[in-house]
């Protein structure tokens, strides 16, 4: 526990660059009135709508409530989902002069809808996607490898946040292999198997099974495809998130580490819990922590954020209650 807390206290002398796509996320919460007249459908009467940054900007946004010092590299549109994520990352703390504005792209928006009795719980019922074009303006990547080039030399550590939306493509991606020697750690939703030779990636389970190609049956089973996958991409480190059943670690020359979920087995929203893992999981290795406690710590922040509603963050006060607590039962 001591150790475990004297990390979480070296958070703020750390500084981290995240390069991605940023998302906002839109919530918008409401109660079933009635069924319409018009269609076989309820009608939602609107209670609030939330806006908070989601993707890489949630990554940011975890990091700078963790304390550490946070410099995010993306594009956003020159809209007003852009301007409302911009500006809530600004409240945060988080740097974003490397956040390019731009007339040629939307910024990727998520809404979910949310709906519920009275007095009951809201569920999610539907999600609508407003995609950005992948970023393939030649001036658009051309900012964003000079802003990478000007950023990333400073860092304690990288974080490549990547869903897909193609703000890392594979320049980006060969610069900062070439150009540092410090700690890059991936959470890549469709491309993990391009981000070769890096430090440490984290996906979930449903995601490796995606990358070998068939259902993973037992623990055995997920132990060997995720040393093929670790292999694969030639990293020091591999941290497979499981949902309830917590996350299993492998490193090099050793044998693999499973670590139980922390707190509920029921969470409340698994909504942006992958985005909290690789933040705490990316500190703790720039605060000088083995590949297994920073482990441990990514698990304690999973099992605090996903009893949260919505795109959340944790604390570093948070994460030392959790770690205490757990201690002593």
């Amino acid at each position: 526990m001591k150790r475990l807390i004297e990390i979480v206290h070296r958070f703020a002398d750390r500084r981290i660059v995240v390069i991605g796509d940023a998302i906002a996320d839109q919530f918008v919460y409401g109660n079933i009135s009635r069924v319409s007249r018009e269609a076989p459908v309820f009608i939602l009467r609107h209670e609030q709508t939330q806006n908070v940054p989601g993707g890489a900007a949630n990554c940011a946004m975890n990091l700078a409530a963790l304390g550490a010092r946070v410099s995010l590299i993306a594009v956003t549109g020159r809209d007003e989902a852009g301007a409302e994520l911009r500006t809530r990352l600004e409240t945060a703390g988080v740097d974003v002069s490397g956040v390019i504005v731009s007339d040629k792209v939307q910024t990727t928006t998520k809404v979910r809808i949310l709906a519920g009795q009275a007095h009951s719980n809201r569920q999610q019922v539907i999600r609508i996607d407003y995609d950005a074009n992948p970023t393939d303006d030649g001036e658009l990547r051309e900012s964003i490898i000079n802003t990478l080039k000007s950023t990333a030399a400073s860092a304690d550590a990288i974080v490549i946040s990547d869903y897909n939306y193609g703000v890392v493509d594979q320049h980006a991606i060969d610069l900062i292999r070439e150009s540092t020697s410090k700690p890059v750690l991936i959470d890549s939703r469709f491309r993990l198997s391009e981000f070769t030779g890096f430090t440490a990636a984290t996906p979930n389970e449903d995601e490796v099974e995606h990358l070998i190609g068939h259902s993973i049956a037992s623990a055995d089973e997920l132990e060997r495809a995720a040393q093929s996958l670790k292999e694969q991409l030639k990293h020091k480190a591999l941290l497979v998130t499981r949902g309830a059943q917590g996350m299993m670690l492998l490193q090099d020359d050793v044998a693999p580490v499973h670590i139980p979920a922390v707190g509920s087995q029921q969470s409340v929203d698994v909504t942006g819990a992958g985005d909290t893992v690789i933040a705490t999981f990316a500190l703790s290795v720039a605060s000088d922590a083995s590949f297994a406690d920073a482990a441990r710590l990514a698990n304690y922040a999973g099992g605090i954020v996903v009893m949260k509603r919505g795109t959340a963050s944790v604390t570093a006060a948070e994460l030392e209650h959790s770690i205490v607590n757990s201690e002593n039962d």
